[in-house]
């Protein structure tokens, strides 16, 4: 084994770090474990605070397993430190090996309690409680280094009680995979929602709108509290035949006056799954937008602050923002610029890429996303 390999094995992940926790606390923390050859806390680029993770590098493999097995969940700062094995290996991590998706987690499980219940199954790489400002929202991921204790952990723990709640444990599968599964399932649609017809159709009525087209298993209009139709209901088929037979030919049709919607129902995961998806595809939209309209500008002279930027630049277009990078009050050097649009940004570019301003000549380019 070469030094950089054996280096790599000996490197732990320290997570859940209180920002104020800086890379001398953490030296002097692990320390006691044996020779620490570096600690790196991962930084924003820009703001350089603490993105609260960090990366510890022993000597020795035998003092990063001490380490782990006597440090995890110590408290550091006011926050248990939650340790595990560095693993680099993207596909390791995303390929589903191993592990484990726990939900109804009762809110007072956090990532140690977690810990200490699945470890019993065998050797764990990490575990996680997801959680928000408000605490644990009863869910959480465990991956184990081995298949065969993910499936132990599995058989032994899915219905299980644990601090009064009664545990679904599963395989992990990723969003991609769980949005494929339903978008397979939807090919083979049987149940349909039907909505905007009125007040007076009932169960009866619209089982015989749509018996027409097959067996139906259930017919159900919902009502109000006085029995009056809330103008939606659900038709169960037989076969996905009939119930696609029963959408190409309602839809659209008129009932006591207005056009009906016909369409296959969706589970509440499903319909998540689409408005996700279709909040994301904004977001990307956005961004390609946003994309090529942020200056990045450095070089800057001391005494050139934002002020001076923004009348400089906005001879180009509207400027939306302009932040010079600070550092105890004095200007690093480096700074943003962002116009309303991309096309803007490139005549600033093009304009002032070069030009002296205050005593040095500016260096421009078109900010990167992360």
């Amino acid at each position: 084994m070469n030094v950089a390999a054996k280096y790599r094995q000996a490197s732990l992940y320290v997570g859940d770090l209180d920002a104020e926790v800086t890379e001398d606390a953490l030296f002097r923390k692990f320390s006691a474990a044996g020779p620490v050859l570096s600690i790196r806390i991962c930084r924003d680029l820009l703001t350089r605070r603490s993105l609260g993770y960090a990366y510890v590098n022993f000597l020795r493999l035998a003092d990063a397993q001490r380490a782990l097995d006597t440090m995890n969940f110590d408290v550091l700062r006011g926050r248990p430190l939650r340790l595990m094995w560095s693993q680099r290996d993207a596909h390791l991590r995303k390929s589903g090996v191993g592990n484990v998706f726990i939900k109804n987690l009762d809110r007072s499980v956090d990532d140690k309690a977690l810990f200490e219940r699945f470890s019993a199954f065998g050797k764990i790489l990490s575990s996680k409680v997801v959680s928000d400002e408000r605490g644990s929202r009863g869910y959480a991921f465990v991956h184990f280094q081995e298949q065969s204790a993910a499936d132990r952990a599995i058989e032994h723990m899915n219905g299980a009680q644990l601090r009064g709640c009664r545990l679904f444990v599963g395989r992990f599968q990723s969003r991609q995979a769980r949005e494929a599964e339903l978008r397979s399932r939807a090919g083979e649609f049987t149940n349909l929602y039907i909505k905007n017809f009125g007040g007076r159709m009932d169960d009866a009525r619209l089982r015989a709108v749509f018996s027409e087209y097959g067996k139906t298993l259930s017919v159900k209009v919902m009502t109000d509290a006085s029995g009056r139709s809330r103008g939606f209901g659900f038709v169960s088929f037989e076969s996905h035949e009939a119930a696609r037979r029963a959408v190409e030919a309602l839809n659209g049709r008129q009932v006591d006056g207005q056009p009906l919607f016909v369409g296959r129902a969706q589970r509440k995961a499903e319909r998540q799954a689409e408005l996700r998806r279709a909040f994301e595809q904004r977001q990307q939209d956005g961004l390609r937008r946003a994309q090529g309209a942020k200056l990045y500008v450095k070089n800057l002279d001391d005494a050139v602050d934002e002020d001076r930027l923004r009348r400089e630049f906005s001879g180009f277009g509207a400027v939306s923002r302009v932040k010079i990078m600070r550092e105890e009050g004095r200007s690093k050097g480096f700074g943003l610029i962002c116009f309303s649009s991309a096309d803007e940004a490139a005549r600033a570019l093009a304009e002032m890429n070069g030009r002296v301003l205050g005593s040095k000549p500016l260096s421009i380019a078109l900010a990167q996303r992360p």
